[in-house]
C-alpha cells in the first residue's frame, strides 16, 4: 500500500513537473573554445540545441571521475534524443588538458563524439566563462605547485543550458533525484526546441 502511495506522488510530481517549465536564470556570454577533435567550438555551434554542462579534469583523482560516469549514464539515459541534445565538458585544467588527452578521457568513458563534447582553451577565458557565465567555481588554490592536483577545485552540478544559451538549471550530480530531474528537463526542453 506504501508503495502505491508513493507511486502516486511519483506521478503527481511528474505531471506538477511538466506544468511547470524549468526557469529561466540568465543568459550565458558567447564563448568558443577547442573541441577534443582540435576544432573551435562553443555557444554558436550549440544554438538552437540545449545542452548540459559538467566541469571536470583529466586527471583528476578525486570527484570527476565519479561525476564524468554520471554524465555518460545521462548520455545513454538520452539516447533517444540523438544529437539535439548535446552534452559538454570543460576542463577546469586545459594546460594539461589537451584536445589529444580530452580526446583519449572521453573514449574511456564512451562518450558518443556527436552528442558529447570536451572543452579545453586558455585558462583565464574559461575560468571567467564557468565563474562569470555559469556561476560555477573553479579554481586553483594560490601558490599551489603544478601537479598538486587536490589544489585545483571546481563546482560538481550539472547545468542546464537551452537553445538560446540561457541557463535552465543547477543540479547536484551527488543526488541521484536531482539527475533525474535534471534528465525530465532536458527532455523537455528538447522537445520544446525540436
Amino acid at each position: 500500500m506504501a508503495s502505491l502511495g508513493f507511486m502516486g506522488v511519483a506521478v503527481h510530481d511528474l505531471v506538477q513537473g511538466r506544468s511547470q517549465p524549468p526557469p529561466r536564470l540568465g543568459a550565458l556570454p558567447d564563448f568558443t573554445f577547442t573541441r577534443q577533435d582540435g576544432q573551435p567550438f562553443g555557444l554558436k555551434q550549440l544554438r538552437g540545441r540545449p545542452f548540459i554542462a559538467n566541469f571536470i579534469f583529466t586527471r583528476c583523482p578525486t570527484v570527476c571521475p565519479v561525476f564524468t560516469q554520471k554524465m555518460a549514464r545521462v548520455q545513454d539515459h538520452t539516447a533517444k534524443l540523438g544529437t539535439d541534445l548535446q552534452l559538454v565538458s570543460f576542463s577546469v585544467d586545459p594546460a594539461y588538458d589537451t584536445p589529444e588527452r580530452l580526446a583519449e578521457y572521453g573514449k574511456k568513458y564512451q562518450a558518443d563524439f556527436t552528442r558529447w563534447n570536451f572543452l579545453t582553451g586558455d585558462y583565464a577565458t574559461l575560468k571567467d566563462t564557468i565563474v562569470q557565465g555559469f556561476k560555477i567555481s573553479m579554481g586553483r588554490e594560490p601558490g599551489a605547485a603544478e601537479d598538486d592536483l587536490l589544489s585545483i577545485f571546481h563546482g560538481t552540478h550539472f547545468v542546464l543550458v537551452d537553445g538560446t544559451g540561457e541557463i535552465r538549471g543547477y543540479y547536484d550530480s551527488a543526488d541521484p533525484e536531482a539527475t533525474q530531474k535534471l534528465e525530465t528537463d532536458a527532455f523537455r526542453l528538447t522537445r520544446e526546441e525540436g
